[in-house]
């Protein structure tokens, strides 16, 4: 297997990996936390959002990441090659619709909730807000990274 064959692989797998982790939490996690009193959702997220941090989940988010960057270098080196498209187009999908997107909706969101005391009048209002917003950017996050496992493995289908 030629490296821009294993890249693709490796990213085909670590987006599905996100994929499947960002599609719980738009299909049930999400809807289970919002049926909570706000004191309670807000704490469970809280709690979500320091246990995400952790190697089993960091390792694929980042390294798909930093596979989706060599993966657009090696597409593009590689441009007349069959499936260097769809190699593009699933590392740009990654990088932009799920790692840029949380880089720059979610974790800020996670960060105001992180300052909020659960039991507030303010933690309530913010979490009314957070549920909708966060939940929204999270659809688009799972959508992106299921787009680009489908364009890598459309670009190692037709590789060979």
């Amino acid at each position: 297997m030629n490296p821009l064959d294993l890249v693709t692989l490796l990213s085909a797998l670590g987006s599905a990996l996100i994929a499947g982790s960002f599609f719980a939490f738009s299909t049930f996690v999400m809807r289970a936390l919002g049926k909570l009193p706000p004191p309670a959702g807000v704490a469970a997220m809280q709690s979500i959002n320091v246990a995400v941090i952790n190697p089993w989940f960091m390792t694929p988010f980042v390294g798909t990441a930093a596979l989706s960057a060599i993966a657009t270098a090696a597409a593009l080196v590689r441009w007349s090659e069959p499936g260097a498209g769809y190699v593009l187009a699933g590392a740009v999908l990654y990088l932009a619709g799920t790692f840029l997107v949380t880089m720059v909706c979610n974790v800020p969101l996670n960060d105001a909730l992180a300052k909020a005391n659960p039991s507030s009048a303010e933690a309530a209002g913010l979490w009314a807000a957070y549920l909708s917003t966060w939940t929204a950017w999270n659809h688009v996050r799972a959508a992106a990274a299921l787009a680009a496992l489908a364009s890598f493995v459309t670009a190692f289908r037709l590789r060979g």
